[in-house]
Parts: C-alpha cells; structure tokens; sequence
C-alpha cells in the first residue's frame, strides 16, 4: 500500500495504517477530497461537499494523533452521510428541491457519534425524494450515475443512491444510508458494495429525516462485511432521544466475525420466488450457496408462510399511510416541486383509512411471528438482493418497484446484509442478501465475512 493511493482500501487496513502512523489524516482526506473534485461532475453523488470544514478536521485528527490523543481507531478517517442525516446548520434536502434551501436545527444522533469518534463529515449525498423509491433517481436534484457503466446512465440503486455511487467510485471509504423497503442493499447491490440492514432500534434516528418510522433504519454502506460491522458498532447504542433504542441491548458482532459458518443451517429461498430474477442473477446465487456449502454450512429449504409479494404489499401500505401523515402538506400542494415518480407513491396514502392501516400492522405482528416458526433451527435466509442488474434508466418502470427481495426484511424487522457475488453482462455486480432474524445482525455480519474471505467479488472495482 502507499500513502498516496489510499482510496479503494478499507476502513480496517486505513485504520492501521493511521494508527501506525504510516498514513496521515491529512493525506487520507486529501485522497477523497480529490477523488470527488475529479469524478463528481459526472457521477452526481454529493448534494454538498465540505471540503474546507473536513481539511480542517483532518489537520486537527492529524495532530491529536501525533500527539497521542487519539481518540479510537476510526480517528481521522472521512465518511459521507446520506441527505436525510442532519447537521446542525447544514442543508439537509430529504431529496426535494421543496427543501434545497433547508437547514438543520440539530444534528443527528448517529452522526454525533461518528464525529465524537473522530470521523471526518465529507459531504451530504443524493437520495431519492424523500427516501420514497428503490430505483435511485431523483428527476428534481439530479440521479447519481452507478460508476459501472460508464456509457449508459443506469440504476444506481435507491433511496441510498448517492451513498452507493460514492463508496463504488472511491469518492468515501464508507457512507450511511437508510433503509424502509431495501434502500440501503439495493445501492450495494447495483454499485457492487456491503451494506447492512440493522434492526429497529440498534441505531438511533433522532435526527434522521423519517419516512416511515415503523420501517426506517439506518444502516452502513461499506467496501466489505468487516468494515460494515466497524461502522454499525459505531453507531448503535441506547438513545434517550430514541425511545425504541433504550429497549435493545447492545450486542458486538465483532468477537464472532471471524468464525465461519461451519454448523451453521441456512436456508435456499422457496423455489417460487426464484422466478422474478434474471438468470444471470440466479447463476451468482445459486454458486453462491454451492461456497458457502463448501465452506462447511448446511443449505436447507425454507418453507415459509407467505410470499414476499404479498408482504412487499403490506409493507407499502404501512410506508404510504406513514409517509402520507407526514408530508401531506407538500405532497397535496399541486406547485410544490415534487419529483412526478414520488409524489403518487406517498399520496397513495391519502385513500388508505384507519382500519387498513391498523390491520397491516396486526398482519405485521402476525407474520413475524409465523415467519418466526417457519425459520426454526434455521440460521439465515438467503436471496439475490435485486432481480436484475443495473438496468438502464430508460427502461425504468416508474410504477413497479425493485423491491421484491428486500421489503420483507423491514416489514419483519429482520436484519440482513447485502454483498457483492458475481458479475452479469457488462460486467454489472450481482448481489447476495444474507437475512437473519431480528437483532441478530452478529450472524448476518459472521455469514457474510465467511463468504468475502473465500471470493473476491468484494475487491472489484468499476471502470475508470
């Protein structure tokens, strides 16, 4: 490794290169700083970018450092936050041009504790409007264009859109993301990254502009499994200003990370479900259950009470009932400046009445609990993350949605990690979704970590 061409490692390997003093905060700051001044006219992932602010962070890390203040070993290194998380002073969108101007009254929970950890705010990142969209567009704001095809403007994966491209194109070493219906795995999914879908409650949303608070998390967005898990224990944590989160006891994925998954059972999703994915999607996932077999795991079939379809409907009930009560002023203003693909989505919740509502959330406890049954002495599930490759953006279908492998894990309130796992025509990243039980993020991580230290499908890199 040199100190001049640090971008594409890991956190884990920066950190230790830091730590050792071998690499500067400075220099690492530099690096990214760079990187986005020379790909960012292209590729769209910032909504803003505090470029003297975190040289100024990097030179006081550098110098805490030097002089034996480091405050932990994420100390200087820069991360870039999706633009639903607010910073006290600092513009924060949501995504729509209606709040381009808006600026935070307070900072967010999860990103006081990444900086009282020394890390180095790069910029705010692109989302979908309001988080409300799988695709990754944003027709108001701009899309962010996914880095692997470098011709074609394609998918970039949503709401998480600008933190997916960002982290793909080594422009940040991680960001955060969000996650209602799969917003946080599907941008890994088409930008060929590792991100986890945590549990309600593991990590604060003070602060966190909310779509539907049922369904929301956050979650990291990362380069592989070991760097996702540094990043999640970074934030997770009892919050006052979270109520949900004083109810979790916090749990360390990181003494189990490394164990792998012999003895582990984990189960092949129903042979129904396979239907809805490319070919070449399901080539990745099927050679995928053939390493982790290898690896020492037991793969077993899943018999569950339902099909994913019918909960993805459920869950976008409860989405657009949520979303409705708490942008109907802006979504009901016919001059707002609203993205045309958004705005239905959440104005479907104005038909939706009190007893539909109430009843999808009873059909959510049930579930959970059937689910629960049906996944005895079972480990994980395991899913492509998407259907498809990165599809180009003309032959997007506004009106359907890529969530087909990823709303169940909200409406479930499971946990799940997305990685890279092979490669479909043109190149494009397919990916594995690893899906465990809630709060059990430690499995999922564990899983996840085993298959990346047998694959390299983690280590590619998009086009320059």
């Amino acid at each position: 490794m040199t100190s001049t061409d640090p971008i594409f490692l890991p956190v884990h390997q920066l950190s230790q290169e830091i730590m050792a003093r071998r690499l500067s905060p400075v220099e690492l700051t530099e690096a990214y700083l760079g990187r986005i001044a020379a790909r960012e006219p292209k590729l769209q992932a910032f909504v803003e970018v505090y470029s003297a602010e975190a040289r100024q962070a990097a030179q006081a890390a550098e110098l805490a450092i030097r002089s034996g203040h480091a405050v932990g070993p994420l100390h200087g290194i820069p991360v870039a936050l999706k633009d639903l998380v607010e910073l006290e002073g600092r513009i924060v969108t949501g995504g729509t041009a209606a709040w381009r101007e808006r600026r935070a009254k307070r900072t967010a929970t999860l990103a006081r504790r990444l900086i009282a950890q020394g890390m180095i705010v790069l910029g705010k990142t692109h989302t979908v409007e309001f988080a409300m969209g799988g695709w990754g567009t944003n027709s108001r704001l701009g899309t962010p264009w996914n880095p692997w095809d470098l011709e074609r403007p394609r998918t970039p994966g949503g709401s998480s859109s600008g933190s997916g491209v960002a982290v793909a194109a080594g422009m940040a070493p991680w960001a955060l993301g969000t996650d209602t219906g799969g917003s946080v795995r599907m941008p890994a999914s088409w930008c060929g990254i590792t991100s986890l879908k945590t549990t309600i409650g593991r990590i604060s949303t003070h602060g966190v502009l909310p779509l539907s608070p049922t369904l929301d998390t956050p979650g990291p967005m990362t380069r592989d499994v070991e760097d996702a898990a540094l990043l999640y224990m970074a934030m997770q944590g009892p919050d006052p200003l979270d109520p949900r989160t004083l109810r979790v006891p916090e749990a360390d994925p990181l003494p189990t990370l490394k164990r792998g998954v012999r003895g582990l059972r984990l189960a092949r999703m129903p042979e129904a479900e396979r239907s809805f994915a490319t070919a070449e999607v399901l080539a990745a996932y099927d050679a995928s259950l053939l390493e982790l077999e290898r690896l020492g795991a037991e793969i077993v079939e899943a018999r569950l009470p339902f099909g994913f379809a019918d909960v993805a409907a459920l869950n976008l009930r409860i989405m657009a009932a949520e979303s409705y009560a708490i942008l109907r002023e802006l979504i009901d203003d016919e001059n707002a400046p609203l993205d045309p693909h958004v705005r239905p989505r959440i104005a479907a919740g104005r038909s939706l009445t009190a007893q539909a509502y109430l009843e999808a959330l009873q059909q959510r406890e049930a579930m959970k609990e059937a689910f629960g049954l049906a996944m005895a002495g079972i480990d994980a599930l395991l899913t492509p993350t998407t259907m498809t490759t990165a599809l180009p953006l003309d032959e997007v279908d506004q009106t359907k949605a890529p969530a087909h492998y990823t709303r169940f894990g909200n409406f479930l309130d499971l946990c799940a990690v997305a990685l890279p796992n092979g490669v479909g025509s043109g190149g494009l990243p397919t990916s594995l979704q690893i899906v465990c039980r809630s709060y059990d993020e430690a499995t999922a991580l564990r899983i996840g970590w085993a298959y990346q230290a047998a694959t390299d499908w983690h280590l590619r890199r998009p086009p320059e």
